[in-house]
């Protein structure tokens, strides 16, 4: 059984039931962060969302974050301002969406990446007591997160490039795992409980080398 408490982090629009998160939190027992409005993804009330439900798990527990799309956006934004990362041992990112695409813009406005002056290392620290709420300042997209983390990328995914991704993972300090060609590795991708994904988190939670079986990711591309 896993000790962990592990919090799934969809991105727009939600899930479905036919998503690997949805059947890792029907077959596990994971916890979903549901979002206020799945639809009008606001940064700032995602991440204050997720800070909630942070606070809300037992503090001696570790927690693992399993996010896709602009799920993984989020998990670098709650980072840069929250100071409950050390309650975090990993995150487990896939398939990052690119916020600065033409098509994405109209939708999620609020993500458009923000830079540093050039000179400062990071951002002030969020008080502990200081709540996180909609339009607080957010570190930008690149910022290294302050715990272990496993990225997942495709190399035909419309919503970012495999080369997009790459960057990601580079600034986000993030092990880099080629998937091959599978989409925006979501429901239409055809994964099903994709046991290969979920063998990856647990091997990611354990503290174990992480790569993706190149047999899988050749059967995947020849789908």
């Amino acid at each position: 059984m896993n000790s962990d408490s592990v919090l799934i982090l969809p991105g727009w629009l939600d899930s479905g039931p036919d998503h690997w998160q949805s059947r890792w939190q029907a077959a596990q027992g994971y916890t979903r962060v549901e979002q206020h409005d799945w639809a009008r993804p606001l940064r700032g009330d995602w991440i204050a969302r997720l800070e909630d439900v942070v606070l809300a798990q037992e503090v001696d527990v570790p927690i693992t974050l399993v996010a896709h799309s602009l799920g993984c956006l989020l998990v670098a934004a709650w980072a840069a301002l929250s100071t409950q990362t050390h309650r975090v041992k990993c995150a487990f990112l896939a398939a990052p969406c690119d916020v600065t695409l033409e098509a994405l813009r109209p939708v999620l406005t609020s993500w458009k990446p923000r830079t540093l002056h050039p000179q400062a290392e990071s951002i002030s620290p969020v008080p502990t007591t200081a709540p996180l709420v909609a339009g607080a300042p957010v570190a930008p997209v690149a910022q290294k997160l302050p715990f272990k983390s496993l990225l997942l990328a495709s190399r035909n995914d419309p919503y970012c490039s495999y080369e997009r991704a790459q960057a990601l993972a580079t600034g986000w300090g993030s092990s880099l795992i080629d998937c091959g060609a599978r989409g925006h590795i979501n429901a239409d991708s055809a994964l099903g409980d994709w046991p290969e994904g979920h063998a990856l988190l647990l091997a990611l939670q354990r503290g174990e080398p992480v790569q993706f079986p190149q047999k899988s990711r050749r059967s995947y591309e020849s789908d």
